[in-house]
C-alpha cells in the first residue's frame, strides 16, 4: 500500500521493522493525510494483508442495511490474481481518478474507475495469432491460462508509473510463451524494452537438463504466486501444472527499468518438484532485502554438509530465506520438519501456503524476536525464527522456534492474515480462526472462531482498520456463489456482513474463485470471480472525495533498535474538517445540502455542493438511480440551484451530480426521501399556500430564487461540442448514457449504428438518457443544433454491452 501503515514496505521505500510502532502511531493519529494505494499482493511486502487507513468501513456500517454490492465489473475471463488499488491517479484527457486494476485469465489487463467500474482502457498482452495457453492437462485453471499472479504496481517507475504483469499465452504452432510486461499505468501502453519472455538456465543435473544445466520450459510452468518488486528488481516464483514433471524450483529476477534477466537462483538444481505456488501469496521480504518463502513438495537432501545444508542443494519442502546482497540470489538459511521427506511423499507439503512476516516482538527474557509465520497442507502453524530458521533435525522439530500442530482440520492453502497482535487463519474445510501473540508466542487456542466453515480451499483473510480501531476481517467464501464474509476483528463470532443476507439476491456478484483475496480501499471492497470483479461500499451514499496524493512521511532507515526515539515527528500536520465546507478539494464536487439521506420538507429543494477541483456541473434528480426524470440541469458552473415540483410522496429520490474535473466528467450519487404531504399533519391550517408544509413559528419564505442558475455562455459561432456520460466502456447487460451540451438552448441529435447525426437524427430525450441494452458494440454520436449556430463538432463513445 502506498499509503503508509504498520507494514508499508513499499518496493522503493521499505520501511523498518523495527521502527514500525513509531510509525504506527503517527499515522493512527492522522489516517486522513496520505491516500490509500494497495499496490502488491496482501498489501505489504510482510503479507499482512491489511489497510490501516479504512475511515470509512466500521463494524457500525458494514451491514446489509447500510452496505452491500454497488457494481460489478464484467472481463473477458477468470480473475486469480487480486484487484490492485491506486489513488488519484491522473489519466491524461480523462481527469483524476481512483484506479483499480484487474488482470484476467484471457491474458487481459483493465484499468478502471473504482468508484464507478468504468473502464479506463484496456489491453491484450496476446501478440498476434496467439491465444492464452491451455490447461495444460491440468485441472487447476481452467480452461485458459493467461494471467494468474498477482501483478505490482511502482507509481515512480516511467513517467506515469507501471503496472508489471506475468502472462502465459501459446501461438499456433503449439509453443507456449511467458513473458514479463511493464506497462504505463495510465494508457496500459508497453513501456521500453517490454515484454521480455521468460527464459533461464541453472547449474544442475535435475528435471529438464542437459550438459550441466537446467533449463527453464515456458511450457511447464505457470505464474502463479504473486509478483515481487523490491530495490529494483522484479522477483518471479514458478509453479507446475497439477506435478506434471519434469518441473523444478526457479526463482527468476529481473531489473524493473530495462528488464533485463538479473538474478536466477533454482532451488532444486539437482533433484525435481518443490515450486513455489503458495496459493496465489507472493513471497514476502524484510527490511533487508531477504526473501522469503514456503517450497512445495520435492526433492530434500537429508544429508547436510557441513553448514547444514542438503549436500546437493536441493530444498523440497523448505521455509526458504534468499538472500539478495551482492546482486545475487543465495539461500542463507532454511527450515524444514523431521518428517520433511514422508510429507513431500505425500502430498502434505508446505507449498500450498505463503509466509508472513510479523512484526518485532519481546519473549519473556526481553530478547527481540524476528519471526515469519506460514502453515501448509499437514494442519501446523509454524513460527520460525528469522535470524535462525534452524534448518533439519531428522528427530524433531526441536529446532524450530513454534510450532502449533492441528490449528487447521485439513490444512492451509492460503495464507493468514495479522493485525494487532492477532494471527487470523482459515484452513480447508474449517472455520476462521484468531489466535492471539503473547511474549512472542502464539496461543494454541484460537481467541474467536467464525461460526462458518470454508469448504475447499478455506480463505486467505484481508483486514481493514483505522489505526488499531474499527478492525473488520474480509473473507471470499467458495460456495454455490461466490460469498463475500465480514467479521468483527475483535470477535470472529459476531459476523458483521455477508453477500447471503439482503433479499432477493441483492449482492449476489458472480461464482467465486479459490485463493481469491479481497481488496480493501477507500470505502470499498473488491473481489475477484470467475467472470469480473464484485464491487461492495456503503450503499446510497456518496463516493468519498480522494484526498491529495501526498508524498509520504520520510522513510525511516532501517535500524536494529527495536522501538524508535520519538524525534521530530515527519508526519504532516492533518487539516481534517469534519463539516464540509463549500471550499475548493481535490476531485469531484462533494454534495453539501441537504445532508444526504435526510428527508426533503418540501416539493422546493436548493441543493449545494463543494466546488472540488472541477470546473462545471451538471445535476440529476430522478425516481430511479441516474436518472433525470424530475430534474435535469444544463451545465453550471454555480455550486447551488433550486428544483422545484419535487414529488411530495414520500419516494425515494435519486440524485446524481456530474463534475468536469480536466476534460473528465465523473459522478457522485445520493438518494433522500421526498417530504409525503399525506403523512405530515398540519397543526395549523395556513389561509395561504407556502412552498414549506411543516409549519414553524416564523412562516418560512419561499426559497429566493436564483436569478439565471444556468451561465449565459459566451457568444460563438459554432455550437458547443456536446458530451457523452459515460465516455464508453464495457458494461453487463444495459447503460444509461446521458448527453450534454454548454450551449444554452442547443437540440441534440443522435445515432447509435456509428452514422454521422443530423437534424432528422432522433432527439435526445433530456431527462432519462438513451438505454442501450443487447449484446454487441453500440457506436453514440451526437451533434448539438442551434438556430444562428453552426452545428457542433460530433462526439462519440463507443459501448461494448455483454
Amino acid at each position: 500500500m502506498r499509503s503508509a501503515n504498520f507494514f508499508s514496505v513499499l518496493p522503493a521505500r521499505m520501511i523498518s521493522f523495527r521502527k514500525l510502532g513509531l510509525f504506527s502511531a503517527v499515522l493512527a493519529a492522522a489516517p486522513a493525510i496520505f491516500a490509500v494505494d494497495v499496490l502488491t499482493w496482501h498489501n505489504d511486502l510482510a503479507r499482512t494483508g491489511q489497510n490501516l487507513n479504512e475511515t470509512i468501513l466500521t463494524p457500525a456500517n458494514v451491514n446489509f442495511n447500510q452496505f452491500g454490492k454497488v457494481f460489478v465489473i464484467p472481463t473477458d475471463g477468470q480473475v486469480y490474481a487480486q484487484p490492485l488499488y491506486v489513488s488519484n491517479l491522473t489519466i491524461h484527457g480523462n481527469g483524476v481518478h481512483n484506479v483499480v486494476y484487474i488482470a484476467s485469465e484471457h491474458d487481459t489487463v483493465y484499468a478502471c474507475d473504482a468508484d464507478n467500474g468504468a473502464v479506463l482502457w484496456q489491453i491484450s498482452l496476446l501478440k498476434a495469432g496467439e491465444t492464452p495457453s491451455d490447461s495444460r492437462g491440468c485441472s487447476q485453471i481452467t480452461p485458459e491460462i493467461g494471467i494468474t499472479a498477482t501483478p505490482v504496481i511502482d507509481r515512480s517507475a516511467g513517467l506515469n508509473g507501471t503496472i508489471y504483469v506475468a502472462a502465459m499465452s501459446k501461438d499456433g504452432s503449439g509453443n507456449y510463451f511467458q513473458r514479463l510486461h511493464a506497462l504505463d499505468l495510465t494508457t496500459g501502453a508497453e513501456q521500453s524494452g517490454s515484454p521480455v519472455d521468460v527464459a533461464a538456465s541453472y547449474p544442475g543435473s535435475g528435471d529438464n537438463s542437459s550438459g550441466g544445466n537446467v533449463y527453464f520450459d515456458p511450457a511447464q510452468y505457470k505464474e502463479r504466486a504473486g509478483l515481487v518488486l523490491n530495490s529494483g528488481i522484479i522477483y518471479t516464483t514458478w509453479a507446475s501444472h497439477c506435478d506434471i514433471r519434469p518441473y523444478t524450483s526457479w526463482v527468476i529476477a529481473y531489473d524493473q527499468t530495462s528488464l533485463a534477466r538479473v538474478r536466477v537462483i533454482n532451488l532444486t538444481p539437482n533433484g525435481s518438484e518443490a515450486a513455489i505456488w503458495a496459493s496465489g501469496a507472493a513471497p514476502a521480504v524484510d527490511a533487508s532485502g531477504n526473501i522469503f518463502a514456503l517450497t512445495g513438495n520435492g526433492t530434500f537432501e537429508t544429508s547436510l554438509d557441513a553448514n547444514g545444508f542438503p549436500n546437493r542443494g536441493d530444498f523440497g519442502n523448505c521455509f526458504v530465506k534468499l538472500s539478495t546482497a551482492n546482486n545475487s540470489l543465495q539461500v542463507a538459511d532454511y527450515w524444514t520438519m523431521y518428517n520433511t521427506v514422508a510429507e513431500s511423499n505425500a502430498d502434505t507439503d508446505l507449498g500450498s501456503g505463503g509466509a508472513v512476516l510479523l512484526p518485532d516482538m519481546t519473549d519473556v527474557n526481553g530478547v527481540t524476536r524476528h519471526l515469519v509465520v506460514g502453515a501448509g497442507k499437514d494442519g501446523h502453524i509454524y513460527i520460525v525464527n528469522r535470524d535462525n530458521m534452524g534448518k533439519f533435525n531428522s528427530v524433531s522439530n526441536a529446532n524450530i522456534y513454534q510450532d502449533v500442530p492441528g490449528v487447521t482440520a485439513s490444512g492451509e492453502w492460503g495464507t493468514p492474515a495479522y493485525f494487532k497482535n492477532t494471527l487470523y487463519i482459515g484452513g480447508r474445510g474449517d472455520n476462521l480462526k484468531a489466535f492471539k501473540f503473547s511474549s512472542a508466542k502464539l496461543a494454541t487456542t484460537p481467541a474467536s472462531i467464525s461460526s462458518v466453515t470454508f469448504s475447499y480451499p478455506g480463505t486467505t483473510p484481508s483486514i481493514s482498520a483505522n489505526g488499531t480501531s474499527n478492525g473488520i476481517v474480509w473473507v471470499e467464501q467458495i460456495a454455490s456463489g461466490a460469498v463475500l464474509r465480514a467479521y468483527d476483528a475483535a470477535d470472529l463470532t459476531t459476523e458483521l456482513f455477508n453477500s447471503t443476507q439482503a433479499a432477493n439476491n441483492r449482492d449476489q456478484f458472480g461464482t467465486g474463485n479459490k485463493f481469491a483475496v479481497p481488496t480493501i480501499a477507500n470505502g470499498k471492497v473488491y473481489v475477484g470471480t470467475t467472470s469480473g470483479v464484485g464491487v461492495f461500499g456503503l450503499l446510497n451514499s456518496p463516493t468519498p472525495t480522494p484526498t491529495p496524493t501526498a508524498t509520504p512521511t520520510p522513510t525511516p532507515t532501517p535500524t536494529a533498535t527495536p522501538t524508535a526515539t520519538p524525534t521530530a515527528t515527519p508526519t504532516p500536520t492533518p487539516t481534517v474538517t469534519p463539516t464540509p465546507t463549500p471550499t475548493p478539494t481535490p476531485g469531484p464536487a462533494v454534495m453539501l445540502s441537504p445532508t444526504p439521506g435526510s428527508t426533503f420538507t418540501s416539493s422546493s429543494v436548493t441543493f449545494q455542493w463543494s466546488a472540488g477541483s472541477a470546473n462545471a456541473y451538471v445535476l440529476f434528480v430522478g425516481s430511479s438511480p441516474g436518472s433525470g426524470n424530475i430534474y435535469t440541469s444544463s451545465v453550471l458552473t454555480v455550486h447551488s440551484i433550486t428544483v422545484n415540483n419535487i414529488p411530495t410522496d414520500g419516494r425515494t429520490i435519486y440524485v446524481r451530480l456530474y463534475s468536469r474535473v480536466n476534460t473528465s466528467w465523473v459522478f457522485n450519487s445520493y438518494t433522500y426521501q421526498a417530504f409525503n404531504s399525506s403523512a405530515t399533519p398540519t397543526p395549523t391550517p395556513t389561509p395561504t399556500p407556502t412552498p414549506t408544509p411543516t409549519p414553524t413559528p416564523t412562516p418560512t419564505p419561499t426559497p429566493t430564487p436564483t436569478a439565471t442558475p444556468t451561465p449565459t455562455p459566451t457568444p460563438a459561432s459554432a455550437v458547443a461540442k456536446p458530451f457523452i456520460f459515460p465516455n464508453g466502456g464495457t458494461f453487463s447487460q444495459n447503460v444509461t448514457v446521458h448527453i450534454f451540451c454548454s450551449t444554452s438552448g442547443a437540440t441534440i441529435y443522435y445515432t447509435l449504428d456509428g452514422s454521422t447525426p443530423t437534424t432528422s437524427s432522433s432527439v435526445y430525450p433530456t431527462g432519462d438518457g438513451i438505454l442501450l441494452s443487447g449484446a454487441g458494440t453500440k457506436t453514440v454520436k451526437a451533434i448539438g443544433v442551434k438556430t444562428g449556430l453552426s452545428n457542433s463538432a460530433i462526439a462519440t463513445a463507443t459501448f461494448q454491452i455483454q
